[in-house]
C-alpha cells in the first residue's frame, strides 16, 4: 500500500507566509506539519510514499530528500490546480494496478489509529464532527457504520460528520477509473474535479466505505488555528523543552521548541514558542509564537505572531531620564 500525500497547493490563507514558503513546510512544536503526516504514517508501517506538489514544490523535494532519506519517495507534479480529485487521478502512474492506496492531505496534522483503520477490511474515511458542516466535505453515515453519501461543501447538510482528509482505499482501480471518466467529461463541481465525487460514484455501484473517527484533527490553514496547533503539539506528553541555562542571560518558560542552532541572549521566551534554525533572539520577549528560521529578533515584544524565516526586525530603544510621580505609555 502506497501512502499519497497531496501538498500542491499555494496555502493563500496563510499568506504572507506562503509566498515562499509550501504550507507543509510552515514550523509547528519545532517541525514542518508535513514532518508529522510523514512520521505518523511511517509509524503505521508505510514505507513507500506519493507527493503531489505543485507551487514551490522544489522545497518539498529538498524537505523530504533531506529528513528522510530512507523512505522510497516519488514526486508528481500538479501543473494546474484542478481539485483534490485531479491531484490523485496524476497519481495513477505511480500505482500498480489494483494496490491499495492511503491518501492523507498534506497540511493537516491528525491523530487516529491508523494501524487499525489498516485491518478494516473495506475502503475507510476520516471523519469528525464539526459545527459549521458546510465548510467541509460531509459524510452521511447509515446506522451500521457504512457510508451513504459524501458530498463536498452542501448547501445544506444532511450530516455534521466532516471528512478530514483521510482515505484508505482498497479499489484504487475502481477510483481511479472514476476520476479519469470525472475528468474526460469534464465533470466538475464548485468549479473542481472533487475526490468526493468520485467516492461517491464508487458508493453509488455498491462498494462499500466504512468511517472512522479522528481523535484530534489540525487543519492549519489559519494563523490562529496554526498558532492554537502548535500550543497543543507542545504541551502533549513527552516534549521536551530547553532550560534556560543553555542560553545566555534568558527565562524560558515551558513549552517551548528552540533549534538547537538558534541563539538567544537577554531575553524571555515562552510559553508556547517555536524558534527555527540559526535565528537570533536579543533583548526580547516572545510568547505564543512561530519564528521561523534565520529570523533575528532585537529589542522587540511579541505574542501571537507567526514570523516567517530570513527575517529581521528591531524594536524602538529608548534612553530615559525619568522623574518621580511620572506615568509614561510606549505602547
Amino acid at each position: 500500500m502506497k501512502a499519497i500525500i497531496p501538498v500542491a497547493g499555494m496555502g493563500m490563507r496563510l499568506r504572507p507566509h506562503t509566498y515562499t514558503q509550501p504550507k507543509p513546510l510552515i514550523p509547528v512544536a519545532g517541525k514542518p506539519i508535513l514532518g508529522f503526516i510523514v512520521d505518523r504514517l511511517r509509524a503505521a508501517g508505510f514505507e513507500e510514499f506519493v507527493f503531489v506538489i505543485g507551487y514551490l514544490g522544489e522545497k518539498i523535494e529538498a524537505y523530504v530528500s533531506r529528513a528522510y532519506p530512507d523512505i522510497k519517495a516519488h514526486f508528481v507534479q500538479q501543473q494546474t490546480r484542478e481539485g483534490l480529485g485531479h491531484a490523485i487521478w496524476l497519481t495513477r502512474k505511480v500505482v500498480d494496478e489494483g494496490e491499495e492506496i492511503f491518501i492523507a492531505l498534506g497540511d493537516t496534522i491528525f491523530e487516529a489509529d491508523i494501524e487499525a483503520v489498516l485491518r478494516n477490511e473495506h475502503s475507510t474515511l476520516g471523519v469528525k464532527k464539526v459545527d459549521d458542516p458546510v465548510l467541509f466535505g460531509v459524510a452521511e453515515i447509515g446506522e451500521d457504520g457504512v457510508l451513504t453519501r459524501v458530498v463536498e461543501k452542501p448547501e445544506i447538510p444532511k450530516s455534521n460528520m466532516a471528512l478530514v482528509g483521510l482515505y484508505m482505499i482498497r479499489e484504487s482501480a475502481a477510483l481511479y477509473n472514476a476520476l479519469e471518466s470525472h475528468i474526460q467529461k469534464g465533470l466538475k463541481t464548485q468549479g473542481e474535479y472533487h475526490l468526493t465525487d468520485a467516492i461517491q460514484q464508487l458508493i453509488r455501484d455498491g462498494i462499500p466505505f466504512n468511517a472512522f473517527k479522528v481523535q484530534n484533527w489540525y487543519d492549519c490553514g489559519k494563523k490562529e488555528i496554526l498558532l492554537e496547533t502548535n500550543e497543543t503539539m507542545l504541551r502533549k506528553p513527552g516534549h521536551v523543552s530547553p532550560t534556560g541555562d543553555q542560553f545566555e542571560n534568558t527565562i524560558i518558560v515551558p513549552p517551548v521548541a528552540i533549534a538547537k542552532t538558534a541563539v538567544i541572549e537577554n531575553s524571555i521566551v515562552g510559553p508556547n514558542v517555536t524558534i527555527g534554525e540559526n535565528t537570533v533572539v536579543k533583548y526580547s520577549t516572545v510568547q505564543g509564537s512561530i519564528i521561523g528560521n534565520y529570523t533575528r529578533l532585537e529589542h522587540i515584544a511579541l505574542h501571537d505572531s507567526v514570523i516567517g524565516s530570513d527575517t529581521a526586525i528591531t524594536g524602538l530603544r529608548h534612553t530615559l531620564n525619568i522623574g518621580d510621580n511620572t506615568e509614561i505609555d510606549l505602547s
